[in-house]
This record gives structure tokens, C-alpha cells and sequence, in this order.
């Protein structure tokens, strides 16, 4: 099933706020806010710029903790001789599509 363009775009806006080249964005924003409008570049700004940072490295957390834990799966069901292969690819589709299949094999059981 092919994923809908927005849903697409999304998750790689995701994948892509967890990759070490974002947290550089943050300080050219930063220095890009600094010359265009210096009189707005206060106490506030700094909250933001640090809350976004924050998001961040929330986020690049997350991804890694669900990377590791994909891989560890991954290899569970690469060892079990009775899981369907056909799951380790699972993690490549959209979020929607994979509750659609936790919703399928629920009802299978």
C-alpha cells in the first residue's frame, strides 16, 4: 500500500529532526535571528532557541532508543525459526500501517 505523501513527509521530518546535522540548524538560526531583528533577540528568544534544542535532543533520544530496540527484535525474530520473516521489515511502514497490523493479528488471536 502506498503511504500518502503528508503521512510520508512526516515520518521523514522525524527521521530527520533525530540526525546530529538538525542540532547545527538551531545555532545558525540563532545567529540568522541575531542580525536581521537584534532588538527581538531576548530573554524569550533564548527560551525558545533552548526549547527547541531541547526537542531536539528529546527526540534524537527517542530515535535511538527505538533504532536499538528494533534491531534487537529484529534479531529475536531472525533466531526464532517459527516467526514470519515478513515482520522485520514491519518498522519500514507508516505508523497507521503498522496499527492496522496490530489490529489484523489481534483479531487473528
Amino acid at each position: 500500500m502506498e503511504a500518502h505523501p503528508i503521512r510520508r513527509g512526516l515520518t521523514l521530518l522525524g527521521v530527520l529532526a533525530a540526525h546530529p546535522a538538525a542540532f547545527g540548524i538551531v545555532p545558525i538560526y540563532a545567529v540568522v535571528w541575531f542580525f536581521l531583528q537584534r532588538d527581538t533577540l531576548d530573554w524569550h528568544a533564548v527560551a525558545t532557541l533552548a526549547t527547541w534544542f531541547m526537542t531536539l535532543v528529546i527526540q534524537r533520544a527517542v530515535y535511538r532508543d527505538n533504532q536499538a530496540l528494533q534491531a534487537k527484535l529484529d534479531e529475536l525474530l531472525r533466531a526464532h525459526g517459527d516467526a514470519r520473516s515478513g515482520l522485520t521489515k514491519l518498522d519500514q511502514q507508516e505508523p497507521e500501517d503498522i496499527e492496522r497490523h496490530r489490529d489484523k493479528a489481534q483479531k487473528e488471536d
